[in-house]
């Protein structure tokens, strides 16, 4: 499966913005009430789906139910100017009751079925990240061993966290430390 570059950029940004939504500053988990929260603002929300869908797509966490995967692994491959309708999209799944109410409001607005059809990639994704992250690893490798490397510096910030080097990563962490508490917070032990 190949994803388009339109989604591999939107993935990381749903991922941040899935890990801000789900732990406090004490570290609770809290996604549940700020999900919750975020619905009830969903005539706000529509606002911003244009903009910054990363940011709007959470609210439909796990409202989708997906019954044919090819049909997704189809939308991935492509931009936004290549999406097929929303309705050939939506036959292949289901939302959920909760969900259904919130799309029903997104379809009432311009550029809903485009965004509804970017919502629904970014949860498929979502729902399978080993074979996402298999296949971009091996993107990489091919990459590195044609002398190329075209990745980003999250991929690298990434690769640190998720099974690289772990000095260079709790040296970034104590850096970041260190920083904080330059900025006169207290240190977090």
């Amino acid at each position: 499966m190949s994803i388009s570059p339109f989604f591999l950029n939107l993935r990381s940004a749903y991922r941040s913005e899935m890990d801000d939504l789900t732990f406090d500053s004490d570290g609770r988990d809290v996604l549940r009430q700020r999900l919750a929260e975020k619905r009830q603002e969903i005539s706000f929300l529509v606002q911003m789906m244009e903009l910054s869908p990363e940011m709007v797509a959470v609210i439909f966490h796990q409202g989708f139910t997906f019954g044919q995967p090819a049909v997704m692994d189809r939308l991935l491959s492509r931009e936004p100017d290549e999406f097929p309708e929303w309705r050939s999209v939506s036959d292949g799944m289901e939302l959920a009751p909760w969900a259904q109410e919130l799309a029903q409001v997104v379809l009432q607005s311009a550029g809903g079925e485009r965004f509804l059809t970017v919502a629904a990639g970014l949860h498929y994704m979502a729902g399978k990240p080993d074979s996402l992250a298999e296949q971009h690893g091996n993107e990489a490798s091919d990459d590195e061993d044609n002398g190329e490397n075209d990745s980003d510096e999250q991929d690298e910030f990434d690769a640190d966290e998720d099974g690289g080097e772990p000095g260079d990563a709790r040296a970034r962490k104590e850096a970041a430390a260190d920083w904080l508490v330059g900025q006169g917070f207290d240190r977090k032990d």
